[in-house]
């Protein structure tokens, strides 16, 4: 089975009134994010999941996706975007606002996979979800022979109907069979979020665990809890997670311990945690056989649990960019004061996080900014659970 030319049933457009009403950031379609360039020209979804980022744009309430714009014009944006590499730079779509396997959705994400695939591109795909995967949609998924396709399937496992109306059992269900009918894409475990006193017990970190052995490799994170979730939460009378908004995930060093010790104890492979990882990427480059594009490697602390074969592919492929170079481009960025390249990431001020990522997958190399370091052990998460630890802080 291929790729529908065109979908059967296309969403209709947002009127110009309506595109007008829209924060100014859902209107731009395409965002730099760490796990890629992101293509969001859908929005709207029904899922109503209570921690949705779709609070930070006002659009928690558009529970019908409408189209910004044609399939067609989104690929030519994505694709003529002055931050896109062809064959480099990792993809997201439709990550934002809507869920990409929704019935009225996927056929327009097939559309787009299809024509990013007709041009010959080998950038990594990444496509998240948490709804219903058929074995057709996986023929359909198998069918694009360029892209290196990821499907990460979201799984938190929460059981309180009114954070989470979504049955966990449906994610399960698309993992296993996203797994059984793997060809030409990959499929990973997207276990999250993680918020202690929910859905992080024993009972809970098994069922993952069960998960896990039907994904090409699993990846872990915590709750994304801004001020404008935070709002919705106590505006919903839903129980508070933290005292603490935070501009990074928080996932609590306890919580993590317990979910290493779970896996470490019950993997059999010869692995000491199977193939758990932290960070997305991580997670999605294991999965295809390649080095992380990231380059989290140089945050040794990072790679503790990762298979002996993953480190050997990260090791070979990272290297310590040349200096000149890298401060010759971040210039032409716009950074500004010192650019520093350490053995654990490129240390840049005045960038924002697009830049940075540009320079980050250019580099295979991490890139930070100097005023929101990245603190030993903590992973690039929130401090929110964390006790402070001597070790090397970036910068």
């Amino acid at each position: 089975m291929t790729a529908p030319t065109t979908p059967r049933r296309l969403l209709p457009l947002l009127t110009p009134d309506q595109i007008r009403a829209l924060k100014p950031e859902l209107v731009d379609v395409i965002e730099y994010r760490k796990s890629g360039l992101s293509l969001n020209h859908i929005v709207g979804c029904p899922l109503e999941c209570g921690y949705c980022v779709r609070h930070l744009f006002d659009n928690f309430d558009m529970k019908t996706p409408r189209r910004l714009m044609s399939d067609e014009a989104a690929v030519a944006q994505l694709v003529n975007h002055p931050y896109f590499r062809p064959h480099q730079t990792p993809i997201q779509l439709l990550n934002r606002a809507t869920d990409p396997m929704l019935p009225q959705v996927k056929p327009h994400v097939f559309s787009v996979l299809r024509q990013l695939d007709e041009q010959g591109l080998t950038n990594h795909v990444l496509v998240i979800t948490r709804w219903r995967v058929s074995a057709e949609d996986c023929a359909v998924l198998n069918s694009f022979k360029h892209l290196r396709l990821t499907i990460l399937v979201t799984h938190s496992g929460i059981d309180n109907p009114a954070i989470e109306p979504v049955n966990s059992t449906y994610a399960a269900d698309s993992l296993r069979m996203l797994y059984e009918h793997a060809k030409h894409y990959r499929t990973v475990l997207y276990w999250r979020p993680i918020v202690p006193g929910l859905n992080d017990s024993a009972e809970h970190i098994e069922r993952a665990r069960e998960l896990s052995l039907h994904a090409h490799a699993t990846v872990f994170t915590g709750l994304f809890f801004r001020e404008e979730i935070a709002a919705y939460y106590q505006g919903n009378g839903l129980p508070m997670p933290y005292e603490d908004t935070a501009r990074r995930k928080i996932m609590p060093e306890d919580a993590e311990t317990r979910i290493l010790g779970a896996f470490k104890a019950a993997d059999q492979s010869g692995t000491p945690w199977g193939t758990l990882f932290r960070k997305t990427s991580c997670g999605v480059a294991f999965a295809h056989g390649e080095a992380d594009y990231n380059g989290h490697y140089g945050v040794r602390e990072l790679c503790d649990i990762c298979p002996p074969t993953q480190l050997a592919l990260c090791a070979k492929a990272w290297s310590k960019p040349d200096p000149e170079q890298v401060t010759r481009q971040a210039r032409a960025l716009g950074a500004v004061g010192d650019i520093e390249v350490n053995d654990r990431a490129i240390v840049v001020e005045g960038l924002d996080e697009p830049p940075r990522y540009f320079l980050q997958h250019g580099f295979g190399y991490q890139c930070h900014d100097r005023d929101k370091p990245h603190h030993y052990r903590q992973h690039g998460r929130a401090p929110i659970g964390w006790e402070a630890e001597d070790g090397p802080d970036t910068p």
